[in-house]
């Protein structure tokens, strides 16, 4: 690269960085950079998933949305309320779930730059947003829509009110963080793990005598507890199916528990392998040149100061709590569910005053976080076409022409409008997508992940059937179907 061009691209960057460390114009800057960065990882994600439909969760909750309430057969309801509420303003595309899914991450992102903005400098306040972007949960993971993605915004929020309402105990932003407790639980049920774990820390920070003597966790609790009632009851009228699915769907013997919560805590920290990485490389010269490595590690793990010692608790306890959980509760944990509690990590890595960030290293970290996107937006088309090559599970490339030859078939058959399609549960939710909207699913293997569906109505209107020959059990509940029908 020319001399000149990298006097450009640096003095660019330079720009860009005083902007979002400037307080009269770094909020601006913040929201635009960050609606960059949401509109090319969808982009991104229209193109590179462009050679295959969009997932059979993502399908599942479209389902639910077109039947919102207080619970669905496998998780609460907040995620399908959300995709009703996008799906009324937006057309029912692949496009635009992923820009939605995008939204919901960049907005994770927002909360974590407004706390770090209480605890970072505005200098390491930039460069702690830069990395957070490397997180993959953030982007690549974050386009597949589904019970674990939606944690992304709601632990962030739940997150930020906490530590607000602990600093300043008043009772308006006490109810907030029940409130947002509540949104995290209907969420995912796993959110008890962040709950859980901000309470730890609440009891084990010094000051804790004052918060709990004040109004402010009652009110939390209090708010949190009336939100959920409605849930609470909707679970006990069905018989605790969801909490119950929750609980059955990944048993262990106490080998298996153990093994898996060791490998939730590595996986979790591999996730973020990458940016504590960078901000490392970019600290060491300074702590090597002084010989305060060593010091400079401790304060960041764990810092004197109450306030960021409630940080790293609150970011480190989610984290641990899964390898004691995971045995008593007999269940295998998985990595990926520590997806929603990456918010502090900029606070954690970055709030020490001996870790110190050089205005170069800063500006490297910064221009490889814009320059990532950008090469993946490059590199998408090509990655389509090894999708294509390679192939995908669960038949995900054949949805949308199941769809369309299941309306041709049955405008062929019939000239009663389609109300009804049967298959089982993973091709049912991804042809289901791209079906008409009035068009209701039915599990034939499993119809209790289908409650709403009245098979009265659906012997008077008839049914689309369909499913794989390989898939046997799916296949002999249509052909029983069939002879009935």
């Amino acid at each position: 690269m020319p001399p000149s061009h990298r006097r450009g691209v640096g003095a660019a960057l330079d720009r860009l960085t005083a902007a979002l460390a400037d307080p009269a114009r770094g909020e601006r800057t913040a929201a635009l950079v960050l609606a960059g960065y949401c509109g090319l990882w969808a982009l991104y994600g229209a193109i590179a998933k462009g050679s295959q439909d969009v997932h059979f969760d993502m399908g599942e909750m479209v389902a639910w949305a077109r039947e919102v309430g207080w619970g669905t057969p496998k998780h609460p309801p907040f995620g399908a309320w959300l995709v009703r509420a996008w799906f009324g303003l937006f057309p029912l595309a692949d496009w635009s779930y992923y820009l939605f899914a995008m939204v919901l991450a960049t907005v994770a992102l927002w909360i974590a730059w407004r706390i770090s903005g209480r605890y970072l400098a505005p200098d390491k306040r930039v460069v702690g947003l830069a990395l957070l972007t490397l997180v993959p949960f953030y982007n690549f993971h974050a386009l597949k829509f589904n019970a674990n993605t939606v944690m992304l915004p709601l632990w962030a929020a739940t997150t930020a009110l906490f530590l607000r309402s602990y600093e300043t105990r008043r009772p308006g932003i006490a109810a907030l963080a029940g409130l947002a407790a509540a949104a995290a639980m209907l969420g995912k049920y796993w959110s008890l793990v962040l709950l859980a774990g901000l309470g730890l820390a609440a009891l084990v920070d010094p000051r804790r005598g004052a918060y709990f003597r004040s109004a402010a966790p009652w009110v939390t609790i209090l708010v949190g507890v009336a939100a959920l009632a409605p849930h609470v009851a909707w679970l006990y009228a069905h018989d605790f199916a969801a909490f119950t699915y929750a609980m059955e769907t990944h048993p262990g013997t106490l080998f298996e528990t153990i093994r898996s919560g060791i490998g939730y805590v590595a996986g979790a920290a591999a996730y973020i392998a990458l940016p504590v990485a960078l901000a490392l490389l970019a600290a060491w010269p300074g702590m090597a040149k002084t010989r305060t490595a060593a010091a400079a590690l401790r304060d960041m793990l764990w810092p004197p100061a109450p306030e960021r010692r409630l940080v790293v608790l609150a970011f480190a306890l989610p984290f641990l709590l899964p390898l004691v959980l995971a045995v008593a509760a007999h269940e295998q944990v998985i990595s990926l569910w520590s997806i929603g509690g990456m918010t502090l990590l900029p606070v954690v890595l970055l709030s020490s005053p001996r870790i110190v960030i050089p205005g170069a290293a800063a500006r490297r970290i910064v221009g490889f976080a814009l320059a990532f996107p950008l090469i993946a937006l490059a590199a998408s088309p090509l990655i389509a076409v090894v999708i294509h090559r390679q192939g995908v599970s669960n038949y995900a490339t054949h949805y949308s022409g199941l769809a369309r030859e299941v309306e041709k078939r049955w405008a062929e058959t019939t000239p009663r409008p389609l109300r009804f399609v049967g298959s089982y549960n993973n091709l049912l939710y991804g042809v289901l997508f791209y079906l008409p909207r009035d068009v209701a699913p039915l599990e034939i293997v499993q119809p209790r992940l289908t409650p709403w569906i009245d098979e009265a109505q659906v012997a008077r209107d008839g049914i689309a059937l369909m499913c794989p020959v390989e898939e046997r059990e799916c296949m002999r509940e249509l052909g029983r179907r069939a002879q009935d029908g």
